[in-house]
């Protein structure tokens, strides 16, 4: 169903994805690494899961969040060998194995014991196991920028262990998702000559918004589904308000086929945007409360540098032109604000509206 608010795991439950999840398929297949890139909440995870829902060998999925949280920020090679053994007995919350009991798996000697192995002995475990089956198995991390808070050195050491799987286990790929692009790519580091990834070859596949008609479309579409008739002027509003984000235009669709009140949908799905948010901005702003007043600028339609940076010193004091160039381009990074024609904007149009309150 179109409206409903978890992440889909099959194609049959997506809206006019079909370039996209052909493209991972494509990637899982013939690529050692395929990346999944876009921004919060336009369905990189729901592609993700349909893509390995439908991949011809078994499928290992970790939400890289989830790992930091189990970390309380710092992700251990504990966290993901537990993580990764429940996945791979069955017991974790995404495993693709296509009903296969693992641990009957003849391994050519291996015992499989995942609880008492290190990460490098579980990709060489799931590369057997990729190679018994005839197809290469994949072992995908979502939102895997988090992936950086691994170990002592900003996750070197995974990024090495992924790199020497990609040298010598041919029957194991790779997927990486990340909504804060720039720095996917400066954690994976494979156009940086210091990484351990440095010259791997990857794929890379872009989910984007749905432009306006689209996103118009799939609210018919979904309304359709649950036999709501619903005027076109709720729709266009709705897109105006929410512009082609996925993830805010379902809680809408959800909301108004509950409430049956296109006010009351769009306030619900406002309020629930708010506070996501603001969590957002909280996390943002522990990093640096520097951060949130850029945005706020931005959001007010101060565009350019000049004025980021006035509005930014009469709230904070005095800040330098390397501080600030490095600010605007974690911001960057982080898939908060894009420039173009020599001005910044904010990417996502609800987080606009939140950041003028």
């Amino acid at each position: 169903m179109l409206f409903d608010p978890r992440p889909k795991e099959r194609r049959e439950e997506m809206f006019d994805r079909e370039k996209e999840l052909e493209a991972i398929l494509r990637g899982m297949g013939e690529y050692p690494i395929t990346l999944i890139i876009g921004i919060r909440r336009v369905g990189k995870s729901s592609l993700l899961k349909a893509a390995l829902n439908e991949y011809w060998g078994i499928g290992l999925y970790l939400d890289a969040r989830r790992l930091y949280a189990a970390g309380s920020g710092n992700i251990s090679a504990s966290v993901i060998t537990d993580e990764l053994s429940r996945v791979l007995l069955g017991r974790g919350r995404f495993g693709f194995l296509r009903g296969m009991n693992i641990e009957k798996v003849n391994l050519g000697g291996i015992q499989i014991k995942p609880r008492d192995m290190g990460f490098m002995d579980i990709l060489e475990v799931i590369n057997r196991i990729g190679e018994k089956t005839g197809h290469k198995a994949i072992l995908a991390f979502d939102e895997a920028q988090y992936l950086r808070f691994y170990g002592s050195r900003g996750g070197k050491d995974l990024l090495a262990a992924i790199a020497h799987a990609y040298d010598s286990m041919p029957n194991l790929g790779f997927v990486f998702t990340g909504s804060e692009v720039g720095l996917l790519h400066d954690f994976l580091g494979l156009d940086d000559y210091s990484s351990p990834l440095y010259g791997r070859i990857y794929e890379e596949v872009e989910v984007r918004p749905f432009p306006r008609e689209l996103s118009e479309e799939f609210l018919r579409a979904g309304f359709s589904e649950v036999g709501l008739n619903v005027p076109q002027d709720d729709i266009k509003r709705a897109v105006e308000e929410l512009d082609g984000i996925p993830g805010w235009l379902v809680e809408f669709g959800f909301n108004y086929w509950k409430k049956g009140d296109p006010k009351k949908a769009l306030e619900t799905t406002m309020a629930k945007a708010r506070s996501m948010i603001r969590e957002e901005l909280l996390e943002l702003e522990r990093r640096s409360p520097r951060y949130t007043l850029i945005l706020r600028a931005v959001s007010m339609g101060l565009s350019r540098w000049s004025g980021i940076r006035d509005y930014v010193e009469t709230k904070s004091g005095p800040i330098t032109n390397a501080r600030m160039a490095t600010l605007l381009r974690n911001l960057e990074k982080m898939g908060w604000i894009k420039k173009e024609n020599g001005g910044y904007r904010i990417i996502d149009p609800v987080v606009e509206k939140v950041l003028r309150e």
